[in-house]
């Protein structure tokens, strides 16, 4: 049985919470070191998982015996680190945001193609059940024309979540470069795209910064967007909402779909005829207690560098979702409803 030899970069909560241990549950994957500026986190987390500690990471990318690394690093250092892990011959899992530029996103993209390695971005959405069976029910036909959309990720704020709390990088400008929209909205750009199966064309948004007395970043935001075939819809991101709404509803000419937005049902479509479904499908990955275990990500990563198989959520796909959310800055910047036409995407 073949092991791929793993590299962690980054030893904050998503690497503790989500990486590290996913990487650790799966028989075809062995944690071999693991870098963060913090030698105490680093050290922490190598004691932990039987791995060599890094404070840099070149050094741990100057290792040939590593096939693949994770990027949990603050936004700012995802392409950087990314590029220079895939110029080093290693597959590359980056969190996302993937990039804080188009540009930044096209290099990480090429670097992938030149060295002939995976690049995978974690939008761990579109490994939901009911993300997934929605997508199925509006791909065959089953809820007819989708008409409109609205979509929200919100919670009180990474506080809770982020190894350094209130002082966490997530709330630094030059740190993070984007907020909430980076953290959450991001995600939600992305699982649209996935469920409608259409690229965004346009968007128009007001992205604040109003609940983080301390924060250099957005923290509440709400788009409208227009898909290529003229799907509207609504998109909002945000860290002051009192508890966590992960929730998305679709509505279609023969159905309403509500996805995440009950205590039990993972999805509930409510048919025109009068007919409603209900789906117990697991609750969706969250940062609360009795979320799903696996975000199915790292598998999905590891599966494809064994069998040399394209990556579920490419570097093109993480490229285009980081698209409307730069479109969206610009948007609440010019006050101007912002053309994605015109953005060359490869």
């Amino acid at each position: 049985m073949e092991i791929l030899r793993i590299g962690v970069i980054g030893c904050g909560s998503i690497a503790r919470y989500r990486h590290l241990p996913e990487y650790a549950a799966n028989k075809h994957a062995e944690i071999t070191a693991v870098c963060d500026i913090s030698a105490e986190r680093a050290e922490a987390m190598a004691a932990h998982y039987n791995a060599k500690a890094y404070t840099d990471y070149n050094e741990l990318l100057a290792d040939e015996s590593i096939d693949a690394v994770s990027v949990c690093t603050p936004n700012y250092l995802h392409a950087p680190i990314s590029i220079a892990a895939l110029n080093a011959g290693k597959h590359v899992l980056c969190e996302k945001p993937m990039a804080t530029s188009d540009e930044e996103a096209e290099a990480m993209i090429q670097a992938a193609r030149n060295n002939n390695r995976k690049l995978m971005i974690g939008h761990n959405q579109r490994f939901v059940p009911s993300h997934r069976k929605a997508r199925e029910l509006i791909e065959t036909g089953a809820v007819g024309k989708v008409y409109s959309f609205r979509t929200a990720f919100g919670h009180p704020g990474p506080e809770a979540w982020s190894a350094d709390g209130s002082n966490s990088w997530f709330f630094r400008k030059e740190e993070a470069f984007i907020g909430a929209m980076g953290d959450l909205g991001v995600h939600k750009s992305d699982l649209i795209r996935y469920l409608l199966g259409e690229e965004i064309v346009e968007v128009a948004a007001f992205v604040e910064n109003s609940s983080k007395p301390n924060s250099t970043v957005d923290d509440n935001a709400a788009c409208i967007l227009k898909s290529e075939s003229g799907i509207i819809g609504t998109m909002a991101a945000s860290w002051s909402y009192g508890r966590e709404d992960n929730s998305t509803i679709i509505y279609a000419e023969k159905a309403v779909i509500r996805l995440e937005d009950h205590p039990e049902y993972g999805m509930i479509v409510q048919y025109t005829n009068g007919e409603v479904v209900k789906y117990e499908l697991g609750r969706i990955q969250s940062n609360d207690e009795g979320g799903q275990n696996s975000s199915h990500v790292i598998s999905s990563f590891l599966h494809s560098i064994l069998t040399d198989s394209e990556v579920p959520v490419s570097g093109e796909e993480g490229r285009k979702s980081l698209g409307v959310i730069l479109a969206a800055l610009e948007s609440t910047n010019t006050k101007q409803i912002v053309s994605l036409h015109a953005k060359e995407l490869i």
